[in-house]
């Protein structure tokens, strides 16, 4: 069985810059903090990222191999990411993460999609996994928002005050 968790934030930065923020998965550490879930991205391909890019994520419950499946930009970028849960008898959570970029009145809204399938034998901790997932969604995007806004004021003065 999948679940789907969907978070949603609206960014005063143009869908082009928003878009290659969320690309980039090598300047990630310029403004991603780590977390429990999340201790950074490392073995990434070279540049630049396109389908087939592959990554690594680490966290205290597994390791996430991730591969770029889709990229249209500034629309879409996509990425397969399962993660072999600690110990490995757990299993594999597979997940599919979606971040889809739209241009709206103030700049850009960011539609992140999370499509798990979470094995069986660990079924009974659904609501605790999702609820992870959920916040993780949420506390990536507020970074995302904090650190393109933060560029596009910089930018905007810059223009303003050569």
């Amino acid at each position: 069985m999948t679940t789907t968790i969907e978070r949603h934030v609206d960014i005063a930065a143009s869908p082009e810059s928003v878009f290659d923020l969320v690309a980039d998965l090598h300047g990630y550490g310029r403004w991603l903090t780590s977390s429990t879930d999340y201790q950074g991205t490392s073995e990434i391909s070279p540049p630049p990222v396109e389908v087939g890019t592959t990554y690594v994520e680490h966290s205290r419950q597994g390791v996430r191999r991730g591969m770029v499946i889709a990229v249209a930009r500034p629309d879409v970028i996509a990425f397969r990411q399962p993660m072999t849960l600690r110990p490995r008898l757990a299993g594999t959570i597979d997940s599919t993460v979606t971040m889809s970029v739209s241009a709206t009145a103030i700049g850009a809204r960011v539609t992140r999609t999370v499509e798990l399938g979470i094995p069986r034998r660990i079924g009974f901790l659904r609501s605790v996994i999702v609820g992870r997932y959920a916040r993780e969604s949420e506390r990536l995007l507020a970074a995302l928002k904090r650190h393109a806004e933060g560029d596009s004021v910089a930018e905007k003065e810059r223009k303003e005050h050569p």
